[in-house]
């Protein structure tokens, strides 16, 4: 599971298309049918902190994990300006401590699909329930094996910016259900760009996901001690479909609301 580094500085340019006020509002309504309407909630592969803000402005007491240096740095930095009392902790999700235990935990972006070893998710799914309160409940989301074969696999995405650009290569391995991607960042460096000439600085990164069915998550999360309560094709209430690109899954502790 390798840390986003150079990706990290323009992360938030590249994934201004994300509806994160959508997504924000969404995970609420879910938190609040469930009788979580404020306390201590986690967010688990945080990134840059943008829904980690976002719940906070909701009046949640929030918590950010994440094992990129690079993203908290920019967290950081948007909780000088917000002011909220967030606290960020730079740790691997699968192997992440709390102080104590969490009404919720919330991990969106396909933050699981990194998670490339079952075994490692399945112990993920353990800290989760470690951490959760006996009423709590654990929301995240993933990319389906759907998405991966039909739509990113061996598909070549390039975007450019003023400031930046990239080519973001896709390779996925049916076998082994695995999604390679190979980043190639063109970043505007503000001290060498000068007289009107821009100069442009060369970043790569390669990363990998791994396609989960939501029978195997279902599976795993069980093998963990805890109990799959509901599955969503994200970001809506309907049931998750053949063509789901992103599925939404809502877990707790054994013998929730008993």
């Amino acid at each position: 599971m390798e840390a986003y580094t150079s990706f990290a500085a323009v992360y938030d340019i590249f994934m201004d298309n994300v509806p994160y006020e959508e997504w924000g509002q969404y995970l609420h309504s879910l938190l609040e049918e469930y009788g979580i309407e404020n306390g201590m909630v986690l967010d688990l592969g945080c990134g840059t902190g943008t829904m980690t803000e976002f719940l906070a402005n909701l009046g949640y007491d929030m918590i950010g994990v994440d094992n990129s240096e690079d993203m908290l740095e920019i967290a950081l930095e948007k909780k000088l300006k917000s002011d909220h009392d967030i606290l960020y902790l730079c740790q691997d999700m699968r192997e992440f401590e709390l102080y104590g235990t969490v009404r919720a935990i919330v991990s969106i972006c396909d933050s699981i699909n990194y998670i490339t070893d079952p075994t490692e998710l399945r112990q993920v799914f353990h800290w989760v329930n470690n951490y959760l309160d006996s009423d709590g409940v654990f929301i995240f989301d993933f990319n389906t094996e759907y998405k991966y074969r039909e739509m990113l696999g061996d598909c070549t995405i390039a975007e450019s910016r003023e400031e930046c650009s990239f080519i973001w290569d896709n390779y996925y391995y049916e076998e082994e259900k695995i999604n390679e991607y190979e980043l190639s960042l063109f970043v505007r460096d503000e001290e060498l760009s000068k007289n009107g000439q821009d100069i442009y600085q060369r970043y790569q990164e390669t990363h990998f996901q791994r396609a989960y069915t939501l029978e195997s998550v279902k599976a795993l999360l069980e093998e963990a001690g805890m109990c799959f309560l509901v599955a969503y094709d994200a970001f809506t209430r309907e049931e998750p479909k053949v063509n789901s690109e992103r599925i939404c899954v809502v877990a707790a502790k054994h013998g929730f609301g008993i």
